[in-house]
């Protein structure tokens, strides 16, 4: 759609959300943030805006710093969410015909049940694997055929070396693409699923607070940003500190309002990820704006000696080395009053002279002292299914 036209669709449907008339799309930067918090406060259904009979679907999402956010869902609702979701699979390269191997989550994590139903949108056959259980992965993956997996990018490093480990070459694994989300990733963690597993990875963006994935996706021509299903969730990038809006291509807090979800409308919702937008013509021709992929939470931002880190930064900056594997975690202890990091990475080339080279990549880019302690191969936790922690956060214990 042209862009003029999906803004006025925008507009129309922004309208409707906030129950009046609108002259732009710059009005909403009129109305107030809705945070985390707010919707912690009217736990468990206190923003549903429907009656409670017209629910066909609830999910959740993780309560690990509070009460959960339990996120309703009416049959229009799940629609979206298959739609949007099939979108992202067609972005991607999937075809009806094609096997979409599943191993994200099913249950309250919404990435399970939206990438099956996605899946059987598009035409696709499902296999609910969900996560976990690697053996048995690779046996429905070599028995089955499946051409698409969906599951954490993590997930897909941890399937990747167990193939490897059993001698099954990347040219013999059936996979062909790879639907990654749910953590942050870099291009080092793409190159290596990609070589290993002999897909082509595509990132895909969402939380349950929105519509859970399909918030945002890659194409497969580019894959270079994801472009946001802003007919349906309309994108802002602010500033973290005053809330204001940042220049088109910088940095910021991305804040989304849906447009046309029934049960759970959410009206500039902070989602904490810090992203940036650009509207420029991508070679695939979707005229969808296309945010940068997650840096990072604000949230989950460190302070290392009075400087701002996120932990894929550092993913980012050490995967430099070829040495370096992408299976790594950032320990955090305080000495005194000041909080110091060090990254344990994996390497089969340990060796003082790497660590120099490590640690000096770190400071010459991040510009504070990080110590890295090189590890042996397989000796750091790996994702079994879920999100893997990369912070080991030791300041409390």
């Amino acid at each position: 759609m042209p862009r003029p036209e999906l803004e006025a669709l925008q507009l129309r449907r922004l309208g409707r959300l906030v129950g009046r008339e609108l002259g732009s799309l710059d009005e909403l930067q009129s109305l107030p943030f809705t945070r985390k918090e707010d919707l912690r406060d009217g736990y468990p259904l206190g923003r549903l805006v429907v009656p409670r009979e017209q629910i066909r679907r609830l999910h959740a999402s993780s309560g690990t710093t509070g009460k959960p956010t339990v996120v309703p869902y009416t049959r229009s609702d799940l629609d979206l969410f298959a739609t949007v979701v099939a979108r992202c699979l067609a972005a991607a390269g999937a075809q009806p015909g094609m096997t979409l191997h599943n191993a994200y989550g099913y249950g309250l994590f919404t990435g399970g049940l939206g990438f099956h139903d996605g899946g059987e949108r598009l035409g696709l056959a499902v296999v609910p694997v969900s996560g976990g259980m690697t053996e048995r992965q690779l046996t429905l993956i070599s028995d089955l055929r499946p051409d698409v997996i969906a599951c954490t990018p993590s997930y897909a490093l941890t399937l990747a070396q167990a193939f490897s480990e059993r001698g099954i070459a990347p040219e013999e694994i059936s996979l062909t693409i790879a639907m990654l989300g749910a953590e942050p990733w870099t291009e080092a963690m793409r190159r290596e699923i990609d070589a290993n597993l002999g897909v082509r990875a595509v990132n895909v963006y969402g939380l349950s607070e929105i519509i859970g994935p399909g918030v945002s996706s890659e194409c497969s021509e580019e894959r270079s940003g994801l472009h946001v299903n802003e007919d349906h969730f309309l994108p802002e990038v602010v500033d973290a500190e005053s809330g204001e809006p940042v220049a088109e291509g910088d940095r910021g807090v991305l804040v989304l309002t849906t447009l046309t979800k029934e049960a759970f409308p959410l009206v500039r919702y902070w989602t904490g990820d810090i992203t940036s937008l650009d509207r420029s013509p991508c070679s695939c021709g979707r005229t969808l704006v296309r945010m940068s992929p997650p840096a990072g939470r604000a949230d989950d931002m460190l302070i290392v000696r009075g400087v701002n880190v996120y932990p894929s930064q550092v993913e980012a900056i050490l995967l430099e080395l070829p040495e370096l594997t992408p299976y790594y975690r950032i320990v955090i202890a305080r000495t005194g009053t000041l909080d110091e990091a060090t990254v344990e990475i994996e390497t089969s080339e340990a060796g003082a002279e790497l660590q120099a080279r490590a640690e000096r990549l770190l400071l010459q880019t991040i510009g504070c002292t990080i110590a890295v302690e090189l590890r042996a191969p397989g000796t750091l936790p790996r994702s079994e299914g879920g999100k893997l922690s990369r912070v080991d956060d030791r300041r409390r214990t």
